[in-house]
């Protein structure tokens, strides 16, 4: 319980500011093995957003590789991921700005291989033999509606243009050659589908050109999910499938496919970006591998001829952030995070199970007495059935609740849908918890971490299923005294941001919410968005427009007269995945309903917020909007936000 001074609820002065938040904060990405060399992307909110690659060396220094203003980001499937890697000190990464491809040999500087156009390239593995670069290929110069998608590959010294290895799919992940150079393993999948709902995993022979012969399916279909293709130091391809109702991991051996450690628990995430990996080889007989059960990640070792898996104990209950954890030469790289440490590149060294800290995502060391631990739940919803969230209660020790006073509740709907809450620390929660504010960060049915069952119960009743349990979760939490059940808020972003205006739209529950470019029109959004998701809402909604009743029936712009608590909307002018106008036209609606509501437009932002001005901006502003609706005093000199109608 919160000591000193009395104080009301989000009234609190807290040292987790948003200039603080801002000013270390990194997010880690890409992981890559290089002899005994690590490599690692940042993106820094503080150089505008921009990714580095960045070296360690075994001597422990740390240096950047990428120069300025190179930006080491795909654009490929829009969200990107696995936009380098690296070879004997040669570095090969897509640049942002021109979506070409570079080669940046040790101390050089980059230089294109690729030409100019809008042909954009992720995914990629050196393949030395042949002197060449196999990736994932998406060419938006083809004239057609959609870009196209294939595997080609590139001369490494950008002698000729791309060669097409594997076309005809509409969508391709995880090329991986195998250690000897004559096979290629990947993985394919088609509309409607996105990848955790159905993937093909092929593996063919190399020819002497370097061309694809002998194409075989191994494994997966229109309903099996599979993910991270990756051959043993010896050969033999593994992959993690979700055949039996949970990702597990696999290995296809003298033609046979095989279980590893079959259970209960998932070994795979949703490839939402490219260059995911949950596992890596130690030796060709053990695997280090990470696994979540009821959403909590742990690290193991798999033991591939007796199928023991030996958990390694190490303080954290998050793994591989988007999942990338690399192996080799008696050690694993990843990163992990705890409810008390930010999301951290770690070394383990395999023999004595001891682990270092290589680099944090956030420098920043807040004092444990303004931090509020996270703690997963699990509460009743609709049909019977339960959900999950996790839930962060107030806390600032130099504070105390006037008598009698219950905290706000912030209720936090991420995006995806098919994502997942984590249990790393995180600032910008703390920055609500240290004010006094309570945080729901809810894991609806739909999210990750809980078996292909749950992450189903979304299918067709996306804006019914993630209302519910947002709805349900914050009523839990009421009904127990925990929170003010008339100070209810919600926010989200992306999905998150649609289940924000829907649940506020469709239900009477929360008193106030903050949508961050989220999603208003639902048809509008089938017709606009890019081609990774232009068919993903057939599963969540329904065929379109076969059932344009549904996308009319569930998309808050239409229903605005039953919207009647106050809105604030934050958006990128940039944004592809959803466009300006959904959250423009929904503040004309709450504007012209006489409803105090705000709408805060970033210049050169795109889908999500990367630069530290205006990172900044849309916490201090969403904070600003609730002490003017909730009627508190926020602490510290925030700007103030324009609210109409107020």
């Amino acid at each position: 319980m919160p000591g000193g001074k009395e104080a009301p609820y989000g009234s609190w002065e807290s040292p987790v500011t948003a200039d603080l938040i801002v000013a270390g904060a990194t997010t880690l990405g890409q992981i890559a093995l290089d002899g005994d060399d690590v490599y690692w992307v940042e993106m820094r909110p503080r150089e505008s957003g921009r990714n580095v690659i960045v070296r360690r060396t075994p001597d422990g220094q740390i240096a950047d590789v990428t120069p300025t203003p190179f930006n080491a980001r795909t654009r490929v499937h829009e969200y990107g991921g696995g936009a380098f890697t690296v070879d004997d000190g040669t570095v090969y990464f897509t640049n942002f700005d021109d979506q070409r491809l570079y080669r940046q040999q040790r101390g050089g500087t980059p230089e294109p291989i690729t030409p100019p156009g809008d042909k954009r390239c992720a995914d990629m593995v050196v393949d030395a033999q042949r002197g060449r670069i196999i990736c994932v290929y998406e060419d938006h110069d083809t004239g057609s509606d959609e870009p196209v998608n294939m595997l080609v590959s590139i001369p490494a010294d950008g002698s000729s243009g791309a060669t097409v290895l594997v076309s005809g799919a509409d969508f391709y992940s995880s090329p991986r050659l195998s250690p000897d150079g004559a096979k290629l393993a990947w993985l394919n999948w088609d509309h409607p589908n996105m990848p955790w709902d159905g993937v093909e995993l092929w593996v063919a022979d190399l020819d002497a050109d370097g061309a694809v012969a002998n194409a075989e399916l191994v494994a997966g279909g229109a309903e099996e999910s599979v993910f991270q293709s990756e051959w043993s130091p010896g050969g033999v391809l593994h992959f993690v499938s979700d055949r039996t109702g949970w990702w597990n991991l696999y290995r296809r051996r003298d033609g046979a496919v095989e279980a590893l450690a079959p259970m209960e628990a998932e070994f795979g995430k949703p490839q939402w970006v490219f260059g995911m990996s949950t596992y890596g080889f130690d030796t060709d007989r053990r695997i280090v591998c990470s696994y979540a059960t009821n959403a909590v990640w742990r690290l193991a070792l798999l033991d591939t001829e007796t199928g023991r898996l030996e958990p390694i104990d190490i303080p954290f209950t998050e793994m591989g952030g988007r999942g990338d954890i690399k192996a080799g030469k008696g050690r694993a790289v990843l990163e992990a995070g705890a409810s008390s440490e930010p999301m951290t590149l770690i070394s383990i060294d395999l023999a004595s199970l001891e682990w270092e800290s290589l680099r944090k995502s956030s420098e920043t060391a807040v004092d444990a007495g303004y931090l509020s631990p996270s703690q997963p739940i699990e509460f009743p919803t609709e049909d019977g059935l339960t959900a999950h969230g996790i839930y962060y209660a107030p806390n600032n020790r130099d504070y105390r609740p006037l008598p009698g006073e219950k905290p706000p509740l912030l209720v936090k709907s991420h995006g995806g849908p098919t994502s997942a809450a984590s249990t790393a620390l995180d600032l910008s929660i703390q920055f609500w918890t240290s004010r006094g504010f309570a945080v729901l960060d809810v894991n609806y049915g739909g999210s990750t971490g809980y078996g292909r069952a749950y992450r189903e119960r979304l299918k067709g009743r996306w804006g019914i299923v993630d209302i519910d349990d947002c709805v349900n979760g914050a009523r839990y939490l009421a009904e127990r005294g925990l929170v003010d059940g008339n100070r209810l808020a919600i926010d989200g972003g992306s999905a998150g941001g649609y289940t924000t205006l829907a649940a506020l739209t469709f239900r009477d529950v929360f008193k106030a919410g903050a949508s961050y470019y989220g999603v208003s029109d639902l048809e509008a959004l089938a017709k606009d968005t890019h081609k990774f998701e232009s068919r993903y809402l057939d599963s969540l909604i329904g065929p379109y427009p076969q059932r344009l009743d549904l996308y009319h029936e569930r998309s808050p712009i239409h229903f605005t007269d039953r919207l009647s608590c106050p809105l604030i909307l934050f958006q990128g002018l940039d944004d592809k995945i959803v466009p300006p106008d959904q959250a423009e036209r929904m503040f004309d609606a709450v504007k012209a309903k006489g409803i105090p509501t705000a709408y805060l437009a970033f210049e050169g932002e795109q889908h999500g917020f990367r630069r530290a001005e205006n990172i900044k901006r849309t916490l201090e502003g969403e904070l600003y909007f609730y002490s003017r609706v909730f009627g508190f005093d926020a602490a510290g000199a925030l700007e103030p936000v324009d609210i109409v109608n107020l």
